[in-house]
Order: C-alpha cells, then structure tokens, then sequence
C-alpha cells in the first residue's frame, strides 16, 4: 500500500476503540488520513465492556502511523451526540470522505442455545449495539459524506453474505444481526449510487481482538499458543489485516466496482496484494468451509 495516499481524505471510524475499529483507524492513518476515533472508553471513563483500551490510545496509533487522529467520546445511540460529531467534523474539516461503522457489541452474544433460553435483555441489547448504531450514523453522517463523489461507507460485520445465508450463526440474535448489517450495506449502496459514492459489508476473518487474545489467555507475540487450546485459530489475523483492507478501498478510484457487495479481508487482500502484519494472507472464510466445517485436521497450509 502506498503509504499517504489518503492524505487530506477524512475517515469517521465509529466504534475504533479496539479490536476491528482500531486496526482500520490506524491503517487509514498510515495512509495519511485525517481520523476520527470515537467510541466511549476514555482515559477518564469506560464503557459497559470494561475494557482498558480507550480511543485516546488509538488515536495515538493513528499519529503514530502517519495520519492525524482525533478522539472523540460518543454513544452512537444518542441522536445529540452523533448529530453534533457529525457536525463538529463539518466545522473542521468541511468534508467526510470515510465512514466506517464497526460498532458491534459482540461480547454480549450466547451461543448454542434456543432463542427461548437465551436472555432477552442481552439480545436486545446486541440488535441496538449492532445495528441501530450503524443507522444512527449514517442518518447523520451520509448527508456530509455526498457532498463530494468518490465517498465509501463500510459497514462492518461478521461473515460473508454467502457464508450467513448457509450456515446458521449459532445464535438467533447474533445470526440476525450480523446478516442484517450484510443487508443495510447493500440497502446503502442503492441510495449512494446516484451520489457516486459506494457502499459495502465487510468482515475479518477469525480476529485477533484484545478480546480474543485475553480469551486464550495469549499475547499477540505468542498467539500461536492458543492453537493447543484451539487448533483453527491457526487460520487467525490480526486488526490490521482488515484495515489494510478497508485503506485500499478508500484508496482505489474505481471502488464502485464493489458497490453492495459483501466482501472479505481474505479476498481483497489478493485482489489490493496487501498482507497481514507477518507478511501471510490469510483466507479464514475459504477455511473455515474447506477445513473447519469439513471436520478436517487444523492446517492453514495454503490458505495464508
């Protein structure tokens, strides 16, 4: 990827706290973007996740990557607060050329389990995390975003749109939700078109979060150890692979060729030839059907 090649581009990166958020934010900053990190863990408060990570910290990642961060403490369920975001980065920069909208709140899906037993508070609380934010947003945000041809929104998610309409997410609140985001990106693609701005879905593949790699009880530096507890996590990326992935969109002058589509950071990383922090290309989608739901040994051999 040619480094500053977003150079003067504005990105809102809403939901870039940690995990997916925070590897787009600070791949869009290598390339020399203008970022705005929002979430709602600061230095100075933490959101329901209890989590360290704040978007202070990854803004300083973007910095520290070439690009301009900006934190920004937002509940994207508060109309005020996005409306007046949107309206701050007006002020500021007079254009917003990227949207991303990753906020997700997966750690609160239960799997394995009828949607009878499953608690419904949580439930609910998934669809407004997952799919509300992402309205409340581009409500606001898109009416700044085609002021200028050329803009791209990402909708972040979790599967392709042929690997949800095959295979059951393991959970009714989650399978809906992830589906849905796949849905609302193509739904978005319809009302840009005629704005020549583009739409997409897209999804890592097995990810490396903070989240994930506390789970195994690994570091980033040792991830690989987690394959004695989970063989498939061979197959595992890092953050940065699918923000690699959404820089090269925002960076390519012909992204209208992916309008409304579903898409991968396994497969674009063959089509924009980039590759995850160690150099490999992994494929997990392609993986997880030829390999995992196969019931094959776990062997990533061919496809990173």
């Amino acid at each position: 990827m040619i480094n500053q090649a977003l150079k003067n581009k504005v990105a809102l990166v809403a939901g870039a706290t940690r995990g997916a958020g925070r590897g787009i934010a600070t791949e869009l900053g290598a390339a020399g973007a203008i970022v705005y990190a929002t979430g709602r863990t600061t230095h100075a408060q933490r959101s329901e996740y209890n989590r360290p990570e704040t978007i202070e910290e990854t803004t300083e990642l973007v910095n520290q990557a070439g690009g301009h961060g900006i934190p920004v403490q937002v509940d994207h369920l508060d109309p005020t607060q996005v409306q007046a975001l949107v309206a701050r980065i007006d002020s500021e920069q007079g254009r917003l050329d990227i949207l991303v909208n990753d906020i997700g709140g997966e750690y609160l899906a239960e799997f394995h389990q009828p949607v009878w037993q499953l608690s419904l508070e949580k439930g609910l609380r998934l669809f407004r995390l997952a799919i509300d934010t992402h309205i409340v947003t581009s409500h606001f945000a898109l009416p700044l975003l085609i002021k200028n041809s050329g803009g791209l929104v990402v909708e972040i998610t979790d599967g392709t749109a042929e690997y949800n309409n095959n295979n059951y997410r393991l959970s009714l609140f989650y399978d809906l939700a992830k589906t849905s985001v796949i849905r609302m990106a193509w739904a978005l693609a319809q009302e840009l078109q005629p704005h020549q701005c583009t739409a997409v879905a897209l999804t890592p593949g097995w990810l490396r979060s903070e989240i994930m790699l506390d789970h195994f009880g690994v570091s980033e530096a040792n991830w690989q150890d987690a394959t004695a507890q989970e063989p498939h996590f061979v197959i595992s990326e890092t953050p940065h692979y699918i923000g690699r992935a959404v820089a090269c969109l925002a960076g390519d002058p012909n992204v209208a060729r992916w309008n409304g589509q579903s898409l991968s950071s396994g497969q674009l990383a063959k089509v924009y030839s980039f590759t995850d922090l160690d150099g490999s290309q992994p494929d997990a989608w392609r993986y997880i059907c030829e390999v995992e739901a196969a019931g094959l040994p776990a062997d990533a051999t061919g496809y990173r």
